[in-house]
């Protein structure tokens, strides 16, 4: 479904990703684990487009410069310099870390403004949908976002990206910041997902442990390079991957 080749981004002469390559295949949990400032997120910025309008942006400013290499492949087209909004189109979404939401708008709103390009008579059922896979949100429809949880707002920043009805839905560090508690809500809502819709999903996280029980694949990061890549249970076991995220 998605192909990252010998993927590179610089931030002047600062390198976020170097030489990157990974694979995603249809309906599978992927997960991206490292450290803060592994390159993560720029990573996704990169996977969804939005590095292009960040580069058009700091161009106009005269600000930093951002230099891209490498190729991307989405369900075997090259859309590496594909504008976000028609990677959005093609099925591929991101849910930002710290996704922003509208928090003087309530929760039905936030959601049908997520669906303003749906067709009227598909969005009641998309919305419905939603409610379905986070249960918690219905009883908050008429709630202003701004007085959600921390992870009250993460279900609805993954609930809008759910309205586009998304063929590789992406998660940037969708735990941060979360209790236990709703980190392992989150994660049971994650897996509900890809089980009852056949979603794909890709994760980037730096808290390893509720991510990679339920990947089926990894990629470990290490200033922007592939440190180690192999199935969720495989980095479980690994000795490295103990010491460095569990403590032990």
């Amino acid at each position: 479904m998605l192909e990252v080749k010998n993927l590179m981004v610089f931030f002047e002469n600062a390198i976020a990703l170097n030489d990157f390559s990974m694979t995603i295949d249809q309906g599978e949990i992927i997960g991206v684990i490292g450290s803060n400032s592994a390159g993560k997120t720029t990573l996704m910025n990169t996977i969804s487009g939005l590095i292009i309008d960040m580069k058009i942006k700091e161009q106009r400013k005269g600000g930093e410069r951002i230099t891209i290499y490498g190729e991307i492949l989405f369900q075997g087209e090259n859309i590496t310099d594909v504008q976000p909004f028609e990677r959005v189109k093609k099925g591929l979404v991101l849910s930002r870390e710290r996704h922003p939401i509208f928090a003087e708008s309530d929760v039905a709103e936030n959601l049908k403004i997520a669906g303003h390009q749906v067709k009227r008579s598909e969005l009641a059922q998309r919305v419905e949908e939603v409610y379905a896979i986070f249960p918690a949100l219905r009883p908050l429809k008429k709630r202003k976002a701004g007085f959600l949880s921390g992870g009250e707002q993460q279900m609805l920043a993954i609930g809008m990206a759910l309205i586009l009805k998304p063929a590789l839905l992406l998660l940037d560090e969708p735990l941060l910041g979360l209790s236990p508690m709703m980190q392992t809500m989150l994660i049971e809502a994650i897996t509900n997902l890809k089980q009852e819709s056949g979603i794909t999903i890709m994760i980037t996280e730096q808290f390893a442990r509720p991510v990679l029980p339920i990947i089926d694949r990894g990629y470990v990061m290490e200033n922007g390079m592939l440190a180690l890549a192999g199935t969720g249970e495989e980095l479980m076991d690994n000795p490295e991957i103990k010491s460095a995220y569990f403590g032990i």
